[in-house]
């Protein structure tokens, strides 16, 4: 979170600030959801959304929750059924490129037939399935990626265009970690879906941006409240809202507009990512195995070559004040994650920091 959201955010805690400034008596954890006070947080933070993201009009922005591993089910529950014939298990396609596409893979086997159209596994998720290579069924109802993998560090540096592959299937992508970083390429998205905790705001929100021709498609099993049609109809309200989530996002997405919004953080986020990469790929001791190709400008997983330095590194770190920095257990190693509210400033302590303790170790 960006530290002036986060003091914002602490002025308004007891008592809310209208656009003209008057104070309403009350926080915003306090509000009722259908409040005019909320309701112009909510439409508030939306437009501003829209606007930054560049979100087509004949695209719905739906405030959920859940966090995108319920939308692994929540999708397949809405979109599975969009091509399939009556009594028939919709088809649903996936590209493996790490975790999480392997997580949402497994959790529409429970709605849909399922099938592997790529997947990076034999390369130990080092890279990204070129599209020219996958195998798209032809009744496929979707289409799902994930276009930034968190654990494997692996990033699609472009979406796919199914069309130029000769499928007439929707594509679902996963932009959890990748969401706000950079423009997206509405033409070629059916729907979109993310967890607001890395760009966008704390957890519990989350996001699904849904073409509109894609709705009214859901499994009888779908419950009421993620229903995409019903949750859209009522204008992300059919049920309570994470009314603090959104706020929160709100004043995120505010602070990214006065960055100078989506292209400026994509510019800041390639010279981070730059930055951490060089001083990785120069180095002795440290190493990263992502094809140069595909590494993600959000989470940098490296491995020091001298495993028994691991401890030593991540404590000099934490004493520095640079924290977080252990992989994920599924990997090992180490990883930055450098989303939008992590300033170049950080990054360069943090490659200042590795260079003294190489030194330190040569």
């Amino acid at each position: 979170m960006p530290e002036e959201v986060l003091a914002q955010a602490a002025s308004e805690m007891l008592d809310w600030p209208d656009a003209s400034g008057k104070r309403c008596g009350m926080g915003v954890m306090e509000m009722s959801h259908r409040g005019k006070e909320f309701t112009s947080i909510c439409a508030h933070a939306e437009g501003t959304l829209r606007s930054l993201l560049a979100v087509p009009a004949h695209f719905k922005i739906l405030f959920m929750q859940g966090g995108g591993l319920a939308e692994n089910a929540i999708v397949p529950m809405n979109l599975s059924a969009l091509r399939a014939q009556p009594g028939e298990r919709g088809h649903t396609d996936f590209v493996l490129t790490g975790t999480w596409s392997q997580k949402s893979l497994a959790e529409a086997g429970k709605y849909s037939d399922t099938h592997v159209a790529a997947s990076a596994q034999a390369s130990g998720f080092t890279n990204t399935p070129d599209p020219a290579s996958w195998q798209i069924r032809p009744g496929a109802s979707y289409v799902h990626m994930c276009s930034n993998e968190t654990i494997h560090g692996v990033e699609f540096q472009t979406l796919p265009d199914l069309k130029a592959l000769g499928s007439d299937a929707a594509l679902v992508v996963d932009f959890s970690s990748q969401v706000a970083s950079r423009p997206v390429d509405w033409s070629r998205v059916g729907l979109a879906f993310g967890g607001a905790q890395k760009n966008l705001g704390p957890a519990g929100l989350t996001l699904v941006v849904v073409r509109e021709d894609l709705l009214g498609h859901a499994l009888s099993v779908c419950p009421s409240a993620f229903n995409y049609q019903t949750v859209a109809d009522n204008g992300s309200m059919y049920n309570t809202p994470p009314t603090y989530a959104i706020y929160m996002a709100g004043l995120v997405f505010d602070w990214l507009q006065r960055q100078g919004g989506i292209g400026a953080m994509e510019a800041q986020n390639m010279a981070k990512a730059q930055a951490l990469y060089h001083a990785i790929d120069t180095s002795g001791l440290y190493v990263n195995h992502v094809h140069p190709d595909c590494r993600s400008r959000m989470n940098v997983p490296f491995f020091l070559r001298v495993e028994a330095l691991n401890a030593a590194f991540l404590a000099g770190a934490s004493a520095a004040g640079l924290l977080q920095l252990k992989g994920h257990k599924s990997v090992g190693g180490m990883r930055a994650s450098i989303y939008n509210a992590m300033p170049l400033a950080g990054v360069h302590l943090l490659v200042a920091y590795m260079q003294d303790f190489e030194r330190r170790h040569a």
